[in-house]
């Protein structure tokens, strides 16, 4: 509500799978990506596909504002 209050809209988007795929390529089948519980300890990766150096959280944030983007207001209701 205090989002459409100021004029903007706020969209929950799913976050799973965000740090497992690469921003720049999308690719999730690469090599080297963080997999499993191991994978919470590695905070920089490069992607086997496209060779583009992740940092985690940037590389998560960076799909999930993609995903946010590609359905703006999709399964949004207002109160």
């Amino acid at each position: 509500y205090k989002a459409m209050a100021h004029g903007t809209t706020f969209e929950e988007v799913d976050e799973s799978g965000s740090t497992q795929s690469s921003s720049a390529c999308g690719s999730k089948d690469s090599t080297t990506r963080p997999k499993g519980i191991a994978g919470l300890r590695i905070r920089e990766w490069a992607c086997s596909d496209c060779g583009v150096e992740h940092d985690r959280d940037i590389n998560a944030a960076l799909n999930i504002l993609r995903c946010g983007r590609a359905s703006p207001g999709v399964g949004i209701t207002c109160l």
